[in-house]
């Protein structure tokens, strides 16, 4: 895959691209990640032009002024201009879910299609919001690295834990480092965000929601209870999974990404 750079509001921003046919599928990552966390995804460049930035933050992209789920799908928008693309389909993980559904409220006509990985277009419950900003006061306290220590293990489901240890290890040693102060802007973005279910009651593209039946981040019935909104939609439930299906469960997250890649195809040429 090739590293690639380009500059977005004074700020140098990262991307790998691989692949050249078919259509631009780009895959966003979550918090404490950065675009490495697709690596067992790279092999879908064999059925399209595959895109895997670093939000601003995170990876090899320098942080912007504007940490907030729009500031980062303008930051997204603005690699898919150095590419010269202008339709992709635009599928994200947790907090990379946000930002592409800001990116659909703020870009409509450059989606093809849009999938939630482990993600959510409701806002934070009360709850969540208080869990976040606990976070935000670990961080504060003891610094980022110990905060994702902490918590890393809890993304993935207890059979991963205790008999995969070494995907949570490959996880942390795998993520560069992330500013303490960008950390805590992504969670105060995430308690700000609003609630985006109308967007995907009104969605004109086909809608992908791939689920962890272990995810304690997206509990399984609100990820559920979203998947009636769209009027198109492919839902895909990993057993196995917590919130982390594309390293949990690599193969069948793969065959589902293609199957829905293949689904958005046949229905934007029946348009």
């Amino acid at each position: 895959m090739l590293r690639k750079l380009t500059e977005h509001k004074g700020a140098l921003l990262s991307y790998g691209i691989s692949g050249s046919d078919g259509p631009v599928l780009v895959l966003l990552h979550g918090f404490g990640e950065d675009s490495g966390i697709w690596a067992r995804q790279q092999e879908l460049a064999a059925h399209c032009r595959l895109l895997l930035p670093d939000l601003p933050g995170s990876g090899r992209s320098a942080p912007t002024g504007d940490l907030s789920m729009e500031g980062m799908a303008d930051a997204v928008a603005a690699m898919l201009d150095a590419e010269g693309i202008s339709r992709c389909i635009l599928v994200g993980h947790s907090m990379g879910g946000y930002v592409a559904l800001a990116f659909g409220e703020r870009y409509p006509g450059r989606l093809q299609g849009l999938g939630l990985f482990h993600s959510t277009a409701y806002a934070d419950t009360e709850e969540k919001r208080e869990t976040r900003r606990k976070g935000i006061a670990f961080i504060e306290k003891n610094g980022g690295t110990a905060f994702l220590r902490a918590s890393t293990p809890n993304l993935y489901s207890e059979e991963s834990r205790t008999r995969r240890p070494e995907l949570v290890a490959a996880h942390l040693s795998g993520t560069l480092p992330v500013a303490d102060a960008t950390l805590t802007a992504y969670y105060r973005s995430m308690i700000e965000r609003p609630d985006r279910s109308a967007m995907l009651k009104d969605a004109k593209i086909p809608v992908l929601f791939l689920l962890g039946r272990h995810d304690n981040a997206v509990p399984l019935k609100d990820g559920l209870a979203q998947c009636v909104l769209p009027d198109r939609g492919m839902v895909f439930l990993m057993n196995e999974a917590g919130h982390m299906g594309m390293v949990e469960c690599p193969e069948a997250a793969n065959d589902q990404l293609l199957t829905y890649l293949r689904f958005v195809n046949q229905w934007t040429a029946a348009q």
